[in-house]
């Protein structure tokens, strides 16, 4: 179990670090698998909406930013428009 930095609770940790290098030895030690789940949904939004081909470098680097800030605190950007589903 790791403790979540996102979600700020005890969760399963994901099996390997999602990214090389650093920062992705930091997500893997403080962020669950859960709200890894979760930035990948918000990243596919993220590309959808500003049409972001992964090939550019500049968009890996916002990309790579809009991570951080998302997964461990920060005034990360939001998809215009939408509104998440209500768990009932």
């Amino acid at each position: 179990m790791v403790f979540c930095q996102k979600l700020q609770k005890e969760g399963p940790p994901m099996g390997f670090a999602p990214i090389p290098g650093e920062l992705g030895e930091r997500i893997l030690g403080n962020i669950c698998d859960e709200a890894w789940r979760m930035w990948i949904k918000h990243q596919t939004m993220l590309i959808n909406e500003k049409h972001l081909s992964l090939a550019d470098a500049e968009a890996r680097t916002y990309l790579k930013s809009e991570m951080e800030k998302y997964l461990f605190g920060g005034d990360y950007e939001q998809v215009e428009g939408y509104v998440p589903e209500k768990n009932e």
